[in-house]
């Protein structure tokens, strides 16, 4: 059998291959968003079960990301994504088919679990394979723009696929997604993994995935009430097992996330700020995907339609940010973007029961998108400059990790505020407590923008990563991607 062209010379295949697992992976947090009322009349669900049909995705997801990174280092990163793809594929069949309430949030909870595996490897992929240089900013550009993209056009199609077929597509239509990724994973990506001892770290794993799943679900309970024993118990409950995750990660020989991954303060920030973007683009948007079907009475169709000047605008700001980043900086870029979708966000917190798509919320989607590309292309980067080669699969994951639990805690919140405004507000009628709810979200998540540009101005270094500087070890030395810190395999 012929041997395979070194895949090195089709690094951007590569990319494009790892960009479509992005695609399927950022789509599948917000395809069901147009289809809950329909799902949640069809399988009878509660509104506590139809916020947790999203829920159960990306808590899923973010608990078991850093398991999932470390899966990817040690084990093989192409065969863990090629796992995950598999697991995917089922448990999209699953869900679609299914005519109970339960074992759909089983299928999206299972949903998760996979997308965990892929997405440090699709991560680690695209940092191992443009190690440096203003190619490496375009990799990133074009890999944060289809995962940004992902959720209005996860909109839009699911709307698309709701009203024409069922909600059930939003679910099936993953699996023709998945054969394709596995194809191209077959033959675009190399096998590589961590040298060294590869011994993983139950007690890490335990910890942080128990911590983080406590502290998700106590929140989603605080919508009914913060004093609840059930409330405190998960909350504090999550916040130790947290606690105690940082100090076995501290003293472990083979932590399931290395402290050194943290140390740097520029890599913090951009964790940090991936968290506050996370939270406030799952909260803003599943609540404006409500404003525009309850408020507004749009159709699945023209209500995903009404998304799409967000991702328009986001993919049109990518090429300015990707030129911008060398005259500015990224630091610079990290404040002036959030900034704009601060703007972005205050408009909506404007809307009224009847008014005009136009003037109320196209403007703010524009300049919510427009922001969010000028945040995206230097974010990951920062998040993964001069990462140890052995710690790729660890560091990709801290990065998805952060955005999905950061999304959780933000529906969570986001969730609690909308209830405890709309029941308070004493408006006439359901419309009118749903607009005060939908205002309230709105001006969070505007807060929570202007945050993540603090964040970045206090945080991040002046002059910091570009992308020019090569990857380095552990041991500080430069090294090529892929050359020091993992071992290539076969095919």
């Amino acid at each position: 059998m012929p041997r395979r062209p070194d895949p090195a010379s089709h690094r951007w295949w590569t990319l494009a291959a790892v960009s479509l697992t992005q695609l399927l992976i950022v789509l599948d947090s917000t395809i069901v968003n147009i289809a809950l009322p329909r799902a949640q009349a069809d399988l009878s669900l509660d509104d506590a079960g139809r916020q947790w049909v999203v829920t159960a995705y990306a808590l899923a997801f973010g608990a078991f990301l850093l398991l999932g990174g470390r899966v990817a280092d040690y084990w093989g990163r192409k065969r863990t994504y090629l796992l995950g793809l598999v697991v995917f594929g089922a448990a999209s069949a699953w869900g679609g088919l299914t005519h109970s309430g339960g074992e759909l949030l089983a299928a999206r909870g299972l949903q998760g679990m996979s997308a965990a595996l892929m997405a440090p490897s699709a991560l680690a992929f695209v940092t191992l394979g443009f190690p440096d240089g203003k190619e490496r900013n375009r990799a990133f550009a074009v890999f944060g723009s289809v995962g940004g993209a992902g959720s209005a056009v996860g909109l839009l199609l699911g709307g698309m696929l709701t009203e024409f077929l069922s909600w059930r597509w939003c679910l099936l239509i993953n699996i023709p997604l998945v054969v394709i990724g596995l194809v191209l994973g077959q033959i675009l990506l190399t096998e590589s993994h961590a040298e060294g001892d590869r011994r993983y770290d139950a007690a890490g794993a335990a910890t942080a995935t128990f911590g983080l799943g406590l502290l998700v679900y106590g929140l989603t309970l605080a919508d009914r009430s913060w004093t609840s024993a059930a409330t405190v118990g998960c909350v504090l409950a999550g916040l130790a097992l947290l606690a105690g995750f940082v100090l076995i990660e501290h003293r472990s020989a083979h932590p399931l996330l290395p402290p050194r991954v943290l140390a740097d303060r520029t890599r913090a920030a951009a964790f940090l700020v991936q968290s506050l973007i996370g939270a406030v683009g799952m909260g803003t948007m599943v609540y404006l995907a409500f404003h525009l079907q309850v408020v507004l009475r749009l159709q699945p169709v023209r209500a995903g339609l009404a998304t799409l000047p967000f991702t328009a605008s986001l993919m049109a700001a990518v090429p300015f940010a990707v030129r911008m980043i060398d005259r500015i900086g990224p630091r610079r870029q990290m404040v002036f973007g959030p900034l704009i979708s601060t703007v972005g966000a205050l408009l909506l917190t404007r809307v009224t029961s009847g008014g005009d798509y136009w003037i109320q919320i196209l403007p703010a989607l524009v300049l919510m998108g427009a922001g969010m590309g000028f945040t995206v292309v230097p974010l990951n980067n920062l998040a993964l400059h001069r990462v140890a080669p052995q710690d790729a699969g660890v560091a990709s994951a801290t990065v998805t990790a952060t955005n999905q639990i950061g999304g959780s805690i933000g529906l969570a919140a986001a969730t609690t505020v909308y209830t405890a405004v709309a029941a308070r507000s004493g408006a006439a009628g359901q419309v009118g407590e749903a607009v005060a709810g939908h205002r309230a979200v709105f001006a969070v998540g505007a807060g929570i923008f202007a945050a993540a540009a603090v964040v970045s101005w206090w945080l991040v270094r002046p002059g910091g990563a570009t992308g020019q500087g090569p990857v380095r070890s552990s041991s500080g030395h430069s090294q090529g991607a892929g050359t020091i810190g993992e071992r290539p395999g076969t095919r």
